[in-house]
């Protein structure tokens, strides 16, 4: 059997849609480090994996706020998957 692949070609005239504007920053090491560093809430996800985040109460705690500085806000809806066998991270998630 065989395959036809298509490109993708917009109308000519199409409006182009700017997805920058959509677009979150890269999360940056130092909130990742931070949740690793100075999580309180652990939940166990079963198979050996655990989620660290970081309680609104912690994010108020100086040292958290020193490590993190402006980038607090954003530290609160981050989420890291951590292999406890492995001892190595299996995703960060960020909440939209």
């Amino acid at each position: 059997m065989a395959y036809r692949t298509f490109r993708f070609r917009p109308a000519a005239g199409a409006r182009q849609i700017d997805t920058a504007a959509f677009e979150r920053p890269a999360l940056p090491g130092s909130v990742v480090d931070a949740v690793l560093r100075f999580h309180d809430e652990v939940t166990d996800q079963g198979g050996g994996a655990t989620l660290l985040r970081l309680s609104e109460k912690r994010l108020r705690n100086k040292e958290v706020k020193k490590a993190l500085g402006k980038l607090t806000a954003r530290a609160a809806g981050v989420a890291v998957l951590w292999n406890e066998d492995e001892s190595q991270i299996i995703q960060v998630l960020e909440a939209a």
